[in-house]
């Protein structure tokens, strides 16, 4: 039929076109969400908080990223050297100070220039961005899947990933503000990472059976970056507080965080 073609590129632009604007709005709402969420109710409590995203990035990799990541026909030793890659790379990134010169602390006896402080905490920050725009990525790559074997199945997806993205974007806006970042600085900064999103939409579209099988192993670099930020950041600034009256807290607001995932998983898991 002379029609057929012309038809056939029409579908094939309109769900290219669905795909590009769920992933970009998926991104913004979720950014947008998040950053009211942390910036009206959460700004005052940033420090004591680290201890509520430490509970979301190990949450979100361990519960949720990283099973669904196993539960693909990846194979496992892979994906574990993949894991172990990510670990390392994200150290040796540290020690080359490509992300940040050198670790310490507020008040540990030695001595800097004014803002120092504030410059190398700044640096955990930039970690949290490259593992977001990892998962950001792997979100619309699974997006796009979602589009191609079901318009409907894609919206749901799309909606899904925005709700369980937001605890993780609230977690990042945290690590953020905390290494120093400035509000608006930290919103945009996340606004870009959710881009990655775009992109993962456009490359699942068009590597879709060529490239699927990459996913679970972006899922994992994702996972290692967000690991290696609560272990080596985050975790360490809590331990400076060893009191029961800190601690009785950060346990706390450690199990709210895992909470927030493990029901948002549940309520709206994606497969």
């Amino acid at each position: 039929m002379p029609t057929a073609q012309p038809f056939r590129e029409k579908q094939i632009n309109s769900t290219l076109s669905s795909i590009l604007i769920a992933t970009a709005l998926a991104g913004m709402l979720s950014i947008s969400a998040a950053a009211f969420l942390s910036y009206s109710l959460l700004s005052k409590m940033v420090e004591r908080l680290v201890s509520l995203s430490v509970g979301v990035l190990l949450s979100t990799s361990l519960l949720h990223a990283l099973p669904e990541a196993f539960e693909s026909e990846a194979n496992p030793h892979a994906l574990f050297a993949t894991l172990l890659g990510g670990l390392l790379g994200f150290f040796l990134l540290e020690k080359l100070a490509i992300l940040r010169h050198s670790h310490h602390y507020e008040g540990d006896g030695h001595g800097h220039e004014h803002g120092h402080d504030a410059h190398e905490a700044g640096k955990s920050g930039w970690m949290i961005l490259v593992g977001d725009s990892l998962h950001n990525f792997t979100d619309g790559v699974l997006v796009a899947a979602a589009f191609l074997a079901d318009p409907k199945l894609g919206v749901i997806t799309a909606l899904a990933i925005t709700a369980h993205e937001i605890p993780q974007e609230i977690g990042d806006f945290i690590v953020l503000l905390n290494a120093g970042f400035t509000k608006s600085r930290a919103y945009a900064y996340n606004l870009i990472c959710s881009l990655m999103a775009v992109v993962g939409g456009l490359v699942g579209y068009y590597a879709l059976g060529n490239g699927l099988h990459l996913v679970p192993y972006v899922l994992v670099l994702a996972s290692s970056g967000f690991i290696y930020i609560a272990v080596s950041d985050l975790m360490p600034q809590m331990q400076r507080r060893a009191t029961w009256r800190e601690t009785v807290p950060q346990v706390l607001l450690i199990g709210v965080g895992v909470a927030i995932v493990v029901l948002l998983t549940q309520r709206f898991h994606v497969h």
